[in-house]
């Protein structure tokens, strides 16, 4: 059950009785850095430092933030490492066909942010230049792992059962 803040009392105040109490009965003590200094604390901190910390500790892609187009102008500079990872041409031309729809409905908008200046991605050029990709890495020969010398292979088992 959530404790409730007891009437005639400021918020601000509650908070601090319950960290205080918190504090004397020990729930800080085995907290990691206890009685260390914060690290960097103090060194000079860009404007929006903190919230590329927060981004990062999180997990979240900083390109979600951008305004839209600057959003599809990364898009259309990563994909050619997006359609790395596609198998099928069916599946190339898809996301193709998705980012220049997207691209001409920014088009269509009126100006959010900075100027949009993206172009329609070229279907026929980046699927023949992905099946040239996709060929060349079918053909590449595969690097084959050097052996361990015979002396080394006998005496790895020495410790297991029999």
């Amino acid at each position: 059950m959530t404790p409730r803040k007891p009437p005639g009392m400021s918020f601000p105040g509650w908070i601090e009785r319950q960290i205080k109490e918190a504090e004397a009965d020990g729930a800080f003590d085995r907290l990691p850095g206890k009685g260390k200094p914060i690290a960097g604390l103090d060194e000079p901190q860009p404007e929006l430092a903190w919230l590329a910390g927060y981004l990062k500790r999180e997990g979240v892609d900083a390109a979600s933030l951008l305004p839209p187009s600057l959003a599809l102008a990364k898009e259309v500079e990563t994909l050619p490492e997006r359609l790395r990872r596609v198998r099928s041409e069916g599946d190339a031309r898809r996301l193709i066909d998705d980012l220049n729809a997207r691209i001409l409905r920014a088009h269509a908008l009126p100006p959010d942010g900075p100027p949009f200046r993206v172009k329609c991605v070229d279907v026929e050029a980046t699927i023949s230049e992905w099946a040239r990709q996709r060929e060349a890495e079918a053909t590449a020969v595969p690097r084959v792992q050097p052996t361990e010398p015979a002396e080394r292979r006998g005496r790895r088992g020495w410790f297991r059962r029999r």
